[in-house]
């Protein structure tokens, strides 16, 4: 598990193709990884990654034909900047939400504007996932757990602070660019509890079935 606060940018330094999947190099810059060990994980760019070996000044790791379909990681190439963070642990202070590092689809950057010091982007995310994104809700964004300001359909609003931009890889967002999108995993977790419970619902989740799981009162 992760929280979606960045810790560094790294960046690609090789990249092996590997019998139909990937074996991929990243340094990791900044990134203390004193406390790392073979078999720990690092989200790249909001793709949970398995660390296979430790050269000292980043980490290979073997990325699956499953991960190069459903994420951005194939659309790399050497130089290119990701975004990183390792794993929770029992002292990590939870600064953004639970991410898993499992994305759930591509998502676009629909237009970019400045707002003083800040920049707002609109962004649209795939269809199937739009049910999930709230306004001031969380999704994470290549990695980075981010607030939503505004929902309009498949699209939704984000207001990026300096900070931000300068340490993550957002300032670079330009619009016709993809990223990966991970939408916040509780929402995810409970339309499933609440459509294994009643299989008569044809995948809506409505008020009759809230009212009918308990998540809502009767009518008066």
């Amino acid at each position: 598990m992760f929280t979606g606060i960045i810790q560094a940018i790294g960046e690609v330094a090789a990249l092996q193709p590997k019998g139909g999947d990937l074996r991929l190099r990243i340094r990791t810059g900044k990134l203390d990884l004193s406390n790392v060990a073979i078999g720990d994980s690092i989200a790249t760019s909001g793709v949970c990654l398995t660390a296979v070996e430790l050269p000292g000044d980043g980490f290979w790791a073997d990325v699956s034909a499953e991960t190069l379909a459903c994420t951005g990681i194939g659309g790399l190439g050497v130089g290119d900047r990701v975004n990183l963070e390792k794993a929770l642990t029992p002292v990590t202070p939870l600064g953004g939400h639970l991410v898993s590092g499992h994305v759930d689809g591509i998502a676009e950057v629909v237009s970019r504007r400045d707002d003083g010091r800040s920049v707002r982007f609109r962004m649209r995310a795939p269809e199937a996932l739009a049910r999930y994104i709230a306004a001031k809700g969380s999704v994470c964004v290549d990695g980075i757990s981010l607030t939503v300001n505004a929902v309009d359909g498949a699209d939704f609003e984000l207001n990026i602070v300096p900070h931000t931009l300068v340490e993550t890889t957002m300032g670079e967002f330009q619009p016709g660019r993809t990223f990966n999108l991970e939408v916040d995993i509780i929402a995810r977790y409970l339309e499933r509890l609440l459509l294994g419970a009643d299989t008569a619902t044809d995948g809506a989740i409505n008020m009759d079935l809230l009212r009918r799981t308990g998540f809502a009162g009767g009518a008066d």
